[in-house]
């Protein structure tokens, strides 16, 4: 995020012009040193760093006019002292417009890489389907603001003979090989979706799936990589949802009035028995038996990534999606879920995000 996007502090934008002002007073009551000088230069070339062209400009014509006017004042316009004081204030001011075009110059190249970093993810990662059986489906994908890298965030919705099953997934890593791994991720659960017979029986399909690819992969791979994620099946009929965790944070149950959740309540559903996450299931016993949750009509599943529970805010406190919803809600739909969470995470970070954020919600009408 570059200033001109207006992430600095209002105190920040104001400074230049406090500075200026500071420094011409200071000039103002002493006639001999000028000793407010250094104050005046430092105006113009934190005003191309924090401000726009048109103020940085501003700024440098308030710093300039200033200047000459003080020099007619005290007599030195057409002497020596005069003219080093103008070359210098002029000097400042052409610094501080260099370096603004050299921000913004940063800035564009920086946003250009990242909405290609975003577009590549895009592509790996379509948006599913606004409907699933009998559920209304939203899901989105936002690029860290901090980073140019592909990140190796994943979702993934589809109908099968034992009901809707989603999953969404987070890959160790950024970068083309967590791309690859989201691939072979996403390739796995829509071959495997409708065929295993449960949900454990599907994480395992997905487990031998990363381990045949990681065969092909470098060392620190086969022996550090892994992939958490949350599954998750709604059957037929039911107004229940099984979830099972490996290793990924719980979903979220977004209640409608009187509902399981309370009047636009939010709870988190964590798992009886977290599981290891995925490509590291040779370390640990054989997964538990899914989470069964009660999933009434107008209530809201979601599932993100940890690029919104570990989002911090300017004391280093992590965003809580129970306490930072809770108070939005009743929701009518996964969209207005998706439109909340984006805005409040954003309000809580108060800037640039360290990590992807994907997120994926689901609501019984």
């Amino acid at each position: 995020m570059t200033p001109r996007d207006g992430a600095w502090p209002r105190y920040l934008r104001v400074l230049p012009w406090l500075l200026v002002a500071g420094g011409l007073l200071w000039n103002g009551f002493d006639t001999t040193n000028y000793w407010g000088d250094p104050m005046v230069a430092a105006a113009a070339v934190l005003a191309g760093a924090l401000l726009p062209l048109r103020d940085t400009l501003a700024v440098a014509a308030a710093n300039v006019v200033g200047i000459v006017g003080l020099s007619f004042r005290d007599g030195t316009v057409g002497t020596e002292g005069g003219y080093l004081e103008l070359t210098n204030t002029v000097f400042a001011a052409l610094l501080g417009v260099w370096i603004n075009r050299v921000v913004a110059r940063h800035g564009r190249r920086l946003a250009t890489v990242r909405s290609v970093a975003e577009a590549a993810q895009l592509a790996v990662l379509p948006a599913p389907p606004d409907r699933a059986g009998e559920l209304t489906v939203a899901a989105c994908y936002r690029a860290a603001q901090t980073e140019a890298l592909i990140g190796g965030d994943a979702y993934a919705v589809q109908e099968t003979p034992y009901g809707v099953r989603l999953m969404i997934a987070d890959v160790r890593g950024k970068g083309l090989p967590a791309v690859a791994t989201v691939s072979v991720l996403l390739g796995a659960f829509r071959e495997n979706a409708s065929r295993a017979s449960d949900l454990v029986a599907l994480a395992d399909a997905l487990e031998q799936s990363l381990a045949r690819e990681s065969e092909h992969r470098d060392e620190e791979v086969r022996t550090e990589g892994f992939s958490t994620a949350l599954l998750a099946e709604f059957p037929g009929g039911r107004d229940a949802v099984h979830v099972l965790s490996c290793g990924h944070p719980g979903p979220y149950l977004l209640g409608g009035p009187g509902g399981a959740a309370g009047p636009g309540g939010v709870r988190r559903l964590d798992a009886a028995d977290p599981g290891l996450p995925l490509g590291m299931g040779a370390l640990g016993p054989d997964r538990s038996a899914p989470d069964r949750w009660p999933f009434p009509a107008g209530h809201t599943l979601l599932l993100v990534t940890d690029g919104v529970t570990e989002a911090r805010d300017g004391a280093g406190r992590f965003y809580d999606p129970v306490k930072g919803l809770a108070p939005l809600g009743p929701f009518a739909g996964p969209g207005e879920v998706l439109d909340a969470l984006g805005r409040d995470v954003a309000a809580w970070t108060g800037g640039p995000r360290d990590d992807d954020m994907a997120v994926l919600a689901v609501t019984r009408p």
